[in-house]
């Protein structure tokens, strides 16, 4: 019997209404430690607390390895102590819209559903992937959800389009929501509810997933890998010491409305060459002209350097050898032709001189980047597009590190899937 994707409703925690503006915050991955510790300052019931408890601001002592887990757990159950977060009374799935009213990308709107997607369906390849995972992270993403017993950030997975999907996505957002907030960045989150009574609508869902072949993976590669490393340890604990983890929290927005943005590079030091050599290294495969502005580019063999002697626009001269699939990327392009080959970056996973910059202030960050000092040379490409991924995934090859930053991002401490 064939596998078909599926996503079941949940019995849910959330923040009160009236109080989500305080909790909701960016995903725990797009935070360094001192972002994170300035967001739970602004906010003291800022989620990040759950899932950034190493950059708490009121610890007396640095946290010993391992024990930052324990922390978020601490976190999350105080915010159910203190009735930040309450627990619904029966399982539903949720409608979840993010509206961008205004941005230099230009306004934006993405509706997905949320409920637990199979971890079965990511063994059998319905769940499907467009990079590797690191068995280390991994396994730190599976201790982190054992230990708060809860999936406290869902992945961002994408469908390839469905009517059915839309049409009970449209009659649920014509009612009045259950949530509304806008958070710092300007993102407008809403949230509808659909329990099981209402117009068959959480049976005209499952039909609807039933009818997709597959279901993508955008964000969250490791939470994903995650939940099935969990689910295998806790496979032979009896079911009510086990708990729900035979589903992942996730949430699934149409192709259609998505945006990728582009995932830019950092190079932290340029070994043995100057500015000046570094260009002309790059004139060896590339016409190289001076812009008087950050360069955006809008092609794969397209890209930006910045340095300290300004930026500058290359463009690859041949063209035709540009090959098609994962080599074809502007990011493998740009790994194959100047990374390894110029500055010494072989592995664009490990090496410590490569840094990633993605969202909507991506250039910016690039250029300030290389104007403090923190960095040598920076390297804007042009967006991973979305059909690019689709065939990568559906064809079972992986990209490089880093390929793509959707935009916007789920938020976390809306939705929390409790394994009990």
């Amino acid at each position: 019997m064939a596998v078909v994707p599926v996503m079941r409703p949940f019995t849910a925690l959330r923040p009160l209404p009236q109080l989500a503006s305080r909790v909701a915050a960016p995903p725990y991955d797009v935070v360094d430690e001192e972002q994170a510790r300035a967001a739970m300052l602004a906010a003291p019931d800022s989620f990040l607390r759950v899932t950034r408890p190493d950059a708490d601001p009121w610890l007396d002592a640095p946290l010993a390895p391992g024990e930052e887990h324990e922390h978020g757990r601490e976190a999350l159950d105080e915010l159910v102590r203190r009735g930040v977060l309450v627990r619904e009374e029966a399982p539903a799935l949720w409608v979840y819209q993010q509206q961008v009213p205004r941005s230099p990308q230009g306004a934006r709107t993405q509706t997905g559903i949320v409920g637990l997607a199979a971890v079965d369906d990511y063994t059998a390849g319905v769940i499907r992937v467009h990079e590797h995972t690191r068995p280390d992270k991994e396994e730190e993403r599976a201790v982190h959800v054992d230990v708060l017993d809860a999936h406290d950030e869902p992945v961002f997975l994408f469908h390839r389009g469905s009517r059915a999907v839309d049409e009970v996505v449209a009659a649920v957002t014509a009612r009045e929501h259950d949530l509304a907030v806008t958070t710092p960045d300007g993102v407008w989150h809403t949230l509808w509810r659909i329990p099981s009574d209402t117009d068959g609508e959480q049976a005209r869902l499952a039909a609807a997933f039933a009818g997709l072949e597959a279901l993508y993976v955008a964000d969250g590669h490791h939470r994903t890998a995650a939940a099935v490393r969990l689910h295998a340890a806790r496979a032979g604990l009896p079911p009510d010491e086990a708990g729900e983890t035979g589903g992942f929290l996730a949430v699934v927005f149409p192709a259609a409305e998505l945006t990728v943005l582009p995932y830019h590079r950092l190079v932290l030091d340029l070994g043995d060459l100057s500015p000046e050599g570094l260009l002309e290294r790059l004139g060896e495969r590339f016409d190289v002209e001076a812009a008087d502005a950050p360069v955006q580019p809008s092609q794969r063999t397209e890209f930006g350097v910045r340095t300290a002697l300004g930026w500058h626009r290359l463009r690859l001269r041949d063209s035709g050898a540009a090959a098609d699939g994962v080599r074809g990327l502007a990011v493998s392009l740009l790994q194959d032709l100047v990374l390894g080959p110029v500055l010494g970056v072989e592995d664009p996973r490990r090496d410590p001189r490569l840094a990633f910059v993605g969202g909507p202030d991506g250039l910016a960050d690039l250029d300030a980047a290389v104007q403090e000092g923190k960095a040598a040379a920076a390297f804007s490409l042009a967006p991973t597009g979305l059909d690019d991924l689709v065939a990568v995934s559906d064809s079972g090859d992986v990209m490089p590190p880093k390929s793509t930053w959707f935009w916007p991002k789920p938020a976390s401490g809306l939705l929390v899937h409790p394994l009990h």
